[in-house]
């Protein structure tokens, strides 16, 4: 059973915390997130090497009408774009990928169907190879599942009401090949391993969400995974299988307002709901972890995405502080688009008229030994490279505190086909399971 304690703040108490539509009473009901917007976001490969997005160019229909991919590199001396213009424009809502070998991988719905292709620079004009299609109408959702690890193989989640459907879309025979099928509707996706073998889900069913961990080594074998108490729902964000660190999001600490927190996979630490990424009036959103972090999971960097009346802001995080810290962003920040050095550097890519193709190069600085107070302070906290980007935005709104809740988790560790022991979550209500051997951290 899982133990919740109330963490409270000596006169401050629960000011400002959010409340439920209807009262304490209020049914609660799962809010499945909105996927935003294909056009104009950044999708950068699990090794940081190639990043993909669709831009804008000018049509018959004016300037800046007609959405094609492009291509960026990262992994050179200096950042570039390939544009990869197909013979007719894309809709806005046309998913790319980039793969491990400079390719990119696109996901259109035509006529009542989805269909995937793959595209590369030929000279003059791009080269399409044709992947298949699924059945629009068999599905609510279909849409590309996050970089998976190694940059050879890609996949899709198709959900629909009672059941969904994990596809191989890239990299395996011609045509989508079926995974596995999930009951419930799914959602979300985060890579568990470096392996690309451990995927998490997050399933609703019987009107509650969980999330659910896919063992693409076992034929696609389902198992839970967070589970903080009966009624909550719990979702998985973002994870680093360096370090095992875990994002998630949850209602389980204040029903009916979900709220950030963080866990360790293969840990029996409890899962924490920071006061200091309560913030009002804000959503926030953490889009990359620093790797390298293995045996120090709570030192680890986290690059938020926060979004309030005045724009998209990025901030740096670490569990072992109390502090977020706003960041001044670039001029054409993509926002939500980012990663991390194993030193410690945030990289943001961003597009503008005089640099349609640019990283700015953060340094956040070390972790601090004593944790702050809990509040975003109003000035920017990195140095900026030279030609790093634009001006610095207005000063952050002082964050009030609220009550956290921690939960405990267990973890585990299996033995895979080529004997190397991969690292397996169990549900945060159970201990692990016998004959398993802890991953103690």
């Amino acid at each position: 059973m899982t133990v919740c304690a109330i963490e409270t703040t000596a006169g401050n108490g629960d000011q400002g915390a959010p409340r439920a539509a209807g009262g304490a009473g209020a049914p609660r009901h799962p809010q499945r997130p909105r996927p935003a917007p294909a056009a104009g976001g950044l999708v950068v490969a699990a090794d940081g090497g190639y990043a993909a997005r669709l831009a804008l160019a000018d049509g018959p229909g004016g300037p800046a009408d007609r959405w094609f991919p492009e291509r960026w590199t990262l992994d050179g001396p200096e950042p570039y774009a390939v544009p990869l213009p197909g013979r007719q424009p894309e809709e806005s809502d046309t998913e790319v990928q980039p793969l491990a070998d400079g390719r990119v991988l696109v996901r259109r719905t035509a006529a009542g169907r989805h269909h995937f292709a793959l595209l590369y620079p030929t000279g003059p004009v791009t080269g399409e190879v044709p992947l298949g299609a699924l059945d629009a109408g068999a599905y609510e959702d279909v849409r590309l599942m996050p970089p998976a690890p190694g940059g050879t193989r890609a996949y899709v989640l198709a959900s629909g009401p009672r059941v969904s459907r994990l596809w191989l879309v890239a990299g395996g025979a011609f045509g989508p090949q079926l995974v596995t099928e999930v009951p419930g509707r799914c959602s979300g996706g985060v890579w568990l391993d470096r392996a690309g073998r451990l995927l998490a889900l997050d399933r609703e069913q019987g009107g509650r969400v969980k999330a659910v961990v896919v063992d693409l080594g076992r034929g696609g074998e389902m198992s839970p995974l967070l589970q903080i108490t009966e009624d909550s729902n719990d979702r998985v964000l973002l994870a680093d299988p360096d370090s095992g660190l875990l994002l998630v999001r949850s209602d389980a600490p204040s029903p009916g307002h979900e709220r950030l927190g963080w866990g360790v996979l293969g840990s029996d630490r409890p899962v924490r709901f920071p006061e200091c990424l309560r913030l009002p009036d804000c959503a926030v959103t953490p889009f990359a972890v620093q790797p390298g972090q293995a045996l120090t999971p709570e030192r680890s960097g986290v690059a938020l995405r926060i979004d309030d009346a005045g724009g998209s802001w990025p901030a740096v995080w670490r569990p072992a502080g109390r502090t977020v810290h706003r960041l001044a962003p670039p001029e054409g920040w993509l926002a939500g688009a980012g990663l991390w050095t194993r030193a410690g550097g945030l990289r943001l890519p961003y597009a503008t008229a005089a640099v349609p193709c640019g990283v700015a190069r953060l340094d956040p600085g070390p972790p601090s030994p004593e944790p702050g107070g809990g509040h975003c302070p109003p000035a920017v906290s990195g140095r900026r490279a030279a030609g790093g980007g634009g001006p610095a935005g207005p000063g952050a709104p002082e964050a009030r505190r609220a009550p956290g809740v921690a939960d405990g988790t267990g973890g585990g560790a299996v033995v895979g086909a080529a004997g190397v022991p991969v690292a397996r979550p169990v549900p945060l209500q159970e201990a692990p399971l016998g004959g398993r051997v802890p991953l103690g951290r």
